[in-house]
């Protein structure tokens, strides 16, 4: 009696956890690719890894981007959503359900942990370590998100030690002010997506993370995450080829009281630098990223373009 009490009361509460048990997809594609690397592994013939075919980089809005591997493999990494409460809505709906083969969040914040958003056959919260799979190598570097709210709008720090009694100072904050770092690997590319990461790791992480070719940062007019002497440090360090703005304001997908706002002041300060992606979705390549002189890095900007339809999306 008593397991079916818990059943009913399971039944109840649809809505929590993951959904994953609610869709009708399978992991088909994965044995699919499963099956070509072992063929290939077993015949000698090239792999997908050593493929250096373009990659295809699709930005969601908010952190949330899907990479496209030459083998076809889909991630997608940081899908948004709202506040649990609905007391302060950052877009106009929660994010598209979306079908990848891996989605993964790198930290516990919901505009960058709404995972159960995806129809994936496998789901990387906040992983840390490696995963080899088909083309990709996706490896998770343990970190801190970034605290230092100084030259933000407003002093968030502060306001959650006052308000929430909750210091988020590392190293003893919660769990939800740590940050994973993320790379993903294919295509002869590196791509690190930094989450919100701070902007001063210790030498060991930047170690850990090695050369990098494409780095996603949070940079919006607001500072809200990073200052621009901070994105600033950050790529000194990092020493990326490509940078691409992320976590900013767009007009039909993010709500004002979000209080994210555009990335124009940042890009006005290196306007020389700037790709136009012109549209949602980019092909990198390695013969693009290496015409890229290494102390000459250049900026990738989406625009307001997201990859999917944002018309529909509003409405429901």
């Amino acid at each position: 009696m008593f397991q079916m009490a818990k059943f009913r009361m399971a039944l109840k509460n649809l809505d929590n956890g993951l959904t994953s048990w609610q869709h009708g997809s399978n992991h088909n594609r994965l044995i699919d690719f499963q099956s070509v690397e072992l063929r290939k592994q077993q015949t000698g013939e090239k792999t997908a890894s050593e493929d250096n075919s373009p990659v295809e980089l699709t930005f969601f809005g908010s952190s949330a981007f899907r990479i496209t591997t030459p083998a076809g493999l889909t991630i997608m990494l940081d899908p948004w959503r709202n506040h649990p409460s609905r007391k302060w809505d950052w877009y106009f709906q929660d994010f598209p359900l979306t079908q990848v083969d891996i989605g993964i969040s790198t930290h516990a914040h919901f505009d960058h942990d709404a995972l159960h958003r995806l129809d994936s056959s496998m789901l990387l919260d906040r992983m840390v370590g490696q995963l080899k799979f088909s083309d990709v190598l996706i490896s998770g570097i343990a970190d801190k998100h970034a605290t230092d709210s100084s030259a933000a709008l407003y002093d968030f720090k502060n306001i959650i030690l006052e308000f929430d009694g909750i210091d988020i100072t590392p190293p003893d904050n919660p769990r939800s002010w740590d940050n994973t770092l993320i790379t993903v690997e294919t295509g002869g590319l590196r791509i690190l997506h930094w989450g919100d990461n701070r902007h001063n790791p210790p030498d060991t992480v930047l170690q850990a993370l090695g050369s990098i070719d494409v780095l996603i940062l949070p940079i919006d007019n607001s500072q809200h995450v990073l200052s621009y002497s901070s994105i600033e440090k950050i790529i000194s360090r990092v020493k990326p080829k490509l940078v691409i703005p992320s976590h900013y304001y767009i007009w039909d997908v993010v709500q004002r009281q979000s209080t994210l706002q555009p990335v124009s002041s940042w890009l006005e300060m290196y306007k020389e630098k700037i790709i136009d992606a012109g549209q949602a979705s980019y092909q990198l390549s390695t013969s693009g990223i290496d015409e890229i002189a290494a102390d000459d890095w250049k900026i990738l900007y989406f625009g307001d373009h997201v990859g999917f339809d944002t018309d529909v999306w509003r409405n429901g």
